[in-house]
């Protein structure tokens, strides 16, 4: 089991209070570079691509799959870990250390209490100018309220590899371009206040992402859930 030494979670107390919690504050997303060094995270990025060899990801999916038009606003292909899985050891390193620095940013981001996240969702974009158009990701409420995304893609050349990540921050006349470089770590709102983009791409684009949930907002998600699937339930048992 990997431990992180003392120092290096003050470390990661610090980086929140100093870094994440003012900029998150005052623009609504992050960027901290040099996340994981060039050793761990190189492991990170060889687990990646020995996923992507495996044929374990699929076509990510809309949350309202309607038509077969769905690559053309989103082509980017995924899978999901938990980090415990087979050859996933320094996946874990990433994901762990990623949490240490949320727990140390909790209760100092507004009104949001943190206490779950999402599975990581590793993707890639196989270039042929793969993206996924403007949108938000969570617009109704469903109790995300971090996207955290690390990026894995070594000499990455935004003119020649474009796939720019483009944040169009509520309120604000100019847009911020993220390049996804190697060992990037990025925070952001989940909700409305940050639509954005990502623009085409022309070679393998590597990244993994979890999602934090507020405790609040997501209970209250499950439980308009809930009502809804018992409403479903009763019209059905009534149409029979």
């Amino acid at each position: 089991m990997y431990f992180f030494p003392l120092r290096e979670l003050r470390e990661l107390q610090e980086l929140a209070a100093r870094v994440v919690v003012p900029r998150m504050r005052q623009h609504g997303f992050c960027v901290l570079d040099g996340f994981l060094g060039e050793q761990t995270g190189s492991g990170v990025l060889a687990e990646v691509r020995a996923l992507h060899r495996s044929g374990t990801f699929t076509d990510g999916q809309l949350v309202s799959q309607r038509s077969d038009s769905s690559k053309s606003i989103r082509g980017d292909e995924i899978t999901w870990v938990e980090g415990w899985e087979p050859g996933c050891g320094h996946v874990r390193v990433l994901l762990r250390r990623m949490d240490d620095l949320v727990r140390h940013c909790d209760g100092k981001l507004g009104e949001y209490r943190i206490n779950l996240r999402t599975k990581a969702m590793v993707a890639c974009y196989p270039g042929k100018q793969t993206g996924y158009v403007r949108h938000v990701d969570n617009p109704n409420g469903d109790g995300r309220c971090i996207t955290c995304i690390y990026y894995l893609n070594k000499n990455w050349d935004p003119q020649e590899h474009g796939g720019l990540l483009r944040i169009f921050p509520e309120g604000r006349t100019q847009s911020a371009d993220i390049v996804p470089v190697f060992d990037r770590l990025l925070f952001f709102w989940s909700d409305r206040r940050n639509p954005h983009e990502v623009q085409p791409t022309f070679a393998n684009r590597y990244a993994i992402t979890v999602w934090y949930f507020d405790a609040d907002e997501r209970a209250q998600a499950k439980e308009k859930y809930s009502t809804a699937q018992s409403l479903c339930l009763i019209c059905s048992h009534t149409a029979q």
